[in-house]
């Protein structure tokens, strides 16, 4: 008997719409997304793309449609249990921030700890240098956020996303502000992650390289699918 799909299901969204009080969003987007994958979401801008991510990540409310996560709705899931499965990295880079790097990337932690633990320095230390290593940021780690460049925030943030540990990490336009070599980079640490990934990218070609499978958005509708790794072509 063929084994069915959503065995592998990490994520689905089911015929998910969204509006705003004079736009039509989303309309009736579905797909699923297998435990490991590497999703690209392209299109140009306005077409949903941050919306629909926004929803995945429970920021938005759809209108009508639901978000799985493991088989169950993310309504019924708690902000912090979804915190330990889901992480976030937004396209704009907050500001105000007076603290280190190290000192922003110790944040990313506390969703792992309960009240009652106590705080393993050494191990926080060691994990945080992991990531600064993996980033490429570990000569920058008592420097000032706010002092760091564009691409060096966001490949902080990044950074603070993995020290969460999730199952699925939900990037908005995470290579927006580094240059070519830091974006490969950047895809090249990501795709070796061994964790589901949902990006949405403005590159087409950085997509088709990286990227198992592609969905193209217009008009708020889903047009294209595209697994890439079986090339197969889907018009929706």
């Amino acid at each position: 008997m063929p084994i069915s799909s959503q065995t592998h299901a990490h994520m689905q969204v089911k015929q998910l719409s969204w509006a705003t009080p004079s736009k039509q969003v989303l309309d009736n987007i579905s797909f699923t997304i297998e435990r490991g994958q590497f999703v690209g979401i392209l299109g140009p801008n306005g077409v949903g793309k941050s919306s629909l991510l926004r929803c995945m990540y429970k920021y938005l409310m759809p209108e009508s449609g639901e978000v799985l996560l493991n088989q169950q709705n993310i309504k019924a899931i708690s902000h912090r249990e979804f915190a330990t499965k889901v992480a976030v990295v937004l396209q704009h880079t907050p500001v105000g921030f007076s603290m280190t790097a190290r000192q922003l990337l110790a944040t990313g932690l506390i969703n792992q700890q309960r009240w009652w633990q106590t705080i393993n320095k050494t191990k926080e230390s060691h994990e945080i240098d992991q990531v600064l290593s993996l980033v490429g940021l570990s000569n920058k780690a008592e420097q000032i956020f706010e002092s760091l460049s564009g691409g060096e925030r966001q490949r902080l943030l990044i950074a603070r996303a993995l020290l969460q540990k999730p199952e699925i990490l939900l990037l908005d336009e995470p290579t927006n502000h580094l240059d070519v070599g830091y974006q490969v980079e950047i895809l090249t640490l990501i795709r070796s992650l061994n964790i589901t990934v949902v990006a949405t990218i403005h590159d087409l070609n950085l997509a088709s390289a990286f990227c198992d499978k592609l969905l193209l958005l217009r008009e708020g509708k889903l047009i294209l699918l595209c697994q890439l790794h079986h090339k197969i072509f889907l018009t929706l």
